[in-house]
């Protein structure tokens, strides 16, 4: 299973848009606390929560609650001092992938960062661009691993207007 993880986000659209990204590509979403937002209607409007019934999503109340109940899997750390550009992450195959990314301002902790430079990505940009928008960032991430492991159980038709929409005029 993909799994992405905010640490300690703070803008509620961002999460609202990485909730529906989430819901999309059937990925469990992780938020580590403290949120900078309550997870509540008025907060989330029309972002995520149209999509918040069918979102797999866990709280964990810090960073040693997440690792504790999540041990194992491969993690990809997503940040602007990453010591790998993003092109050079290969994504098992198999087993639970977790896509960690930090809150708007300042990403996440360098004290957590610092025991996992070998996993640690940047997305190269323009040297004098200082970050990407974040629910950018998860999209980016989240489509790339699913494109490397095969899109497994996601459907590749649109299924509501039908796969022939187009032709029908």
């Amino acid at each position: 299973m993909i799994h992405v993880v905010l640490y300690e986000p703070e803008i509620p659209q961002n999460t609202g848009n990485i909730m529906r990204t989430c819901s999309a590509f059937n990925m469990k979403l992780h938020l580590i606390e403290p949120l900078g937002f309550y997870l509540d209607e008025k907060h989330l409007k029309r972002a995520g929560m149209d999509y918040r019934n069918d979102l797999d999503m866990e709280i964990h109340p810090n960073y040693e609650d997440f690792e504790k109940k999540n041990p194992g899997g491969y993690k990809a750390y997503f940040t602007r001092y990453g010591t790998h550009s993003f092109a050079d992450c290969v994504f098992p195959k198999e087993g639970d992938i977790y896509l960690l990314f930090g809150k708007e301002s300042t990403g996440i902790d360098k004290k957590i960062l610092k025991d996992h430079l070998e996993d640690t990505f940047r997305f190269p940009m323009r040297a004098d661009a200082r970050s990407l928008n974040l629910s950018n960032c998860v999209a980016i991430g989240a489509y790339e691993c699913l494109r490397q492991v095969g899109f497994d159980g996601l459907s590749d038709v649109e299924v509501i207007k039908g796969k022939d929409f187009l032709l029908q005029f």
